[in-house]
């Protein structure tokens, strides 16, 4: 994350409509960017990856505005969302959830979660301590523990992107919770944790997060048409995507509603993953050809899934729903964080700008692009070369089925061994506070 020392100086929650449980009347927060450790000389041949470093320095103030608010220098954030209509979220949550805060004023504007995130959040931090110690006295299991610790941090959150939220008329600031990933081939049981965690977070500005497996398609038609919002996750190819779309679609049509205006969505369509296989496959090839279109795939990929968007949000089927007021089930860029070191730190974030999409950052790639990203529609800037590096890859035996399916599974494993490990965690927690209380 950024570093962010605390002054002393009136609550700087205020200008963001924040509750007063949320508020920290004696804090404030600075956050500084150093350049240097963001700047990168690599390029990549392709335009879809064009990069172009602007050394400069960012630096966000909280101070008092006549005794109540934030002042805050507008950053790239902000221009990407006003002149390009792309929402920059923000891929991480910890406690406490008041650190958002710089972060929302520099134009963050909506958090993921994951069981990976939560894993690090509460197995690294003392914050959870005295909420943990509470419920394990009060008898609770470890799987009700862990819920009720993720819980609060998701209302929490949303209070503090309410606002945004109730500016934009339920369109953006949100927060995103996932069911469940042992429930990921299950489709009955992920229609029942997803109502259940909708029910028990009860806040309008919460995604609950649904994985894309074949299983768990069907899932997100039902769960839509219950009026539940909710984010798609662990997209990794073209046709699971449409089938993502289509299930958006059924469910709307299922759901009965007269106003649709308040169930929203997002796809969630993975990127930089898609790189890190593909490019693997491309180095046992070996030609010239197969080198030279290394790190390309991920970026062209989701450029043409844009393309797929726009037709499927087109047309009679749509626009009857639109009379209803629905809204489009955006795009989310995940997996924005740069794995390989020789690539740019802004290579899944800034060829992906495009309007109602959203791009979700962890701290490398946020930090990254607000130091020196640029401001530029780019998602179809070059759909003709997106399509022929597709198909190049293809034609030298790169089977894009075969390479999201195995993401898919990698995926839900790697969500699978964070949430268990965690538990495990919080078991001997649990024990060690047990035996300090006898």
């Amino acid at each position: 994350m950024a570093s962010i020392s605390k002054l002393s100086t009136p609550n700087p929650a205020a200008a963001l409509s924040v509750s007063q449980s949320l508020r920290s009347p004696q804090k404030c927060f600075f956050i500084a960017f150093q350049p240097s450790a963001f700047s990168k000389t690599n390029r990549l041949s392709s335009s879809l990856a064009t990069f172009n470093p602007v050394k400069t320095s960012l630096r966000i103030r909280c101070s008092q505005t006549d005794g109540n608010g934030i002042v805050a220098k507008r950053t790239v954030l902000h221009d990407v969302y006003e002149k390009e209509g792309q929402s920059p979220w923000y891929d991480n949550l910890c406690r406490p959830v008041t650190d958002l805060l710089p972060l929302i004023a520099s134009g963050v504007r909506g958090v993921t979660s994951n069981p990976a995130i939560f894993q690090k959040a509460i197995s690294t931090s003392d914050a959870y301590n005295d909420q943990f110690r509470e419920l394990v006295h009060a008898g609770k299991d470890i799987d009700s523990a862990y819920w009720e610790l993720v819980v609060k941090d998701i209302q929490d959150a949303s209070k503090l992107f309410e606002p945004i939220y109730d500016q934009t008329d339920g369109a953006d600031g949100y927060v995103s919770v996932e069911v469940s990933p042992r429930l990921a081939h299950d489709t009955e049981g992920t229609i029942r944790d997803a109502k259940w965690l909708h029910k028990v977070v009860d806040r309008p500005n919460v995604y609950i997060k649904i994985p894309a497996t074949a299983a768990c398609v069907p899932s997100i038609k039902e769960v839509i048409a219950n009026g539940i919002s909710v984010n798609v996750t662990l997209i990794f190819s073209l046709a699971r995507y449409e089938a993502v779309i289509d299930a958006y679609l059924d469910g709307l049509e299922a759901s009965g509603l007269d106003d649709l205006s308040r169930v929203t969505s997002v796809a969630s369509f993975f990127v930089s993953r898609v790189d890190t296989l593909i490019d693997q496959l491309l180095e046992k090839i070996g030609t010239p050809e197969a080198l030279n279109l290394r790190g390309k795939a991920a970026v062209a990929q989701a450029a043409l899934a844009f393309q797929l968007y726009q037709r499927k949000f087109s047309g009679p089927r749509w626009e009857a729903l639109v009379k209803k007021g629905a809204k489009k089930q955006r795009l989310l860029w995940a997996s924005t964080s740069v794995k390989n070191p020789a690539y740019p730190d802004t290579l899944y974030v800034a060829p992906l700008i495009g309007p109602d999409t959203v791009s979700t950052m962890p701290d490398q790639a946020l930090q990254a692009f607000i130091d020196h990203g640029i401001v530029s529609r780019t998602i179809d800037s070059n759909a003709s070369e997106a399509e022929g590096i597709y198909n190049a890859l293809q034609k030298l035996g790169i089977d894009w089925k075969v390479v999201g399916d195995q993401l898919e599974v990698e995926g839900v494993d790697s969500f699978k061994k964070s949430f268990d490990s965690l538990l495990v965690s919080l078991e001997e927690k649990a024990n060690s506070l047990k035996l300090v209380s006898q």
